[in-house]
């Protein structure tokens, strides 16, 4: 009995190592039938990765080609706003300059229109003035002198009402 599942055991190991030969055949075919579809893919591939390569090296020299004219471009916007820049601050320091003679103009020219007025009123006026006064006096004196005597009672009457 012994020799009998020793023979069984080296049986069954026969068909083992026979079904392990069919199944390493058909692996090997299958490997096989897969080493020709990827050789026939292989240069689509390698085309396709190529064309890829030379998108991505055509983006980075766009890029690179991008980027320094960015750099060009903001530059010249710095350069331009420092200029700008400068020219604002002359214009306003221009301008404050401008202002401050334009004040002082308006000072001196306001002092002369005060002085021409006082010239005026201390020149012209007051002895207008005094030659009104000096004439009603006259006028006063000549009325007096026309008027003759005394003045009546009802007339000293009644200027002395105004004043009481």
């Amino acid at each position: 009995m012994q020799s009998l599942a020793a023979t069984a055991a080296v049986v069954l190991s026969a068909v083992a190592i026979v079904l392990q030969v069919f199944v390493l055949f058909a692996i090997y075919r299958q490997t096989r039938a897969i080493s020709e579809q990827v050789s026939i893919l292989a240069p689509k591939v390698e085309s396709a990765l190529e064309s890829a390569q030379s998108a991505i090296e055509q983006s980075r020299r766009q890029i690179a080609e991008t980027t320094a004219k960015a750099n060009d471009v903001l530059d010249t916007a710095k350069t331009q706003l420092v200029r700008v820049n400068e020219v604002l601050e002359d214009a306003t320091m221009r301008a404050k300059v401008q202002l401050d003679r334009v004040e002082l103009v308006l000072d001196d020219t306001i002092s002369r229109v005060h002085q021409t007025v006082a010239a005026l009123h201390n020149g012209i006026l007051r002895p207008l003035k005094e030659i009104a006064g000096v004439a009603a006096g006259i006028r006063a004196a000549f009325a007096h002198l026309l008027r003759g005597g005394r003045p009546s009672v009802a007339q000293a009457t009644q200027d002395d009402e105004m004043f009481i």
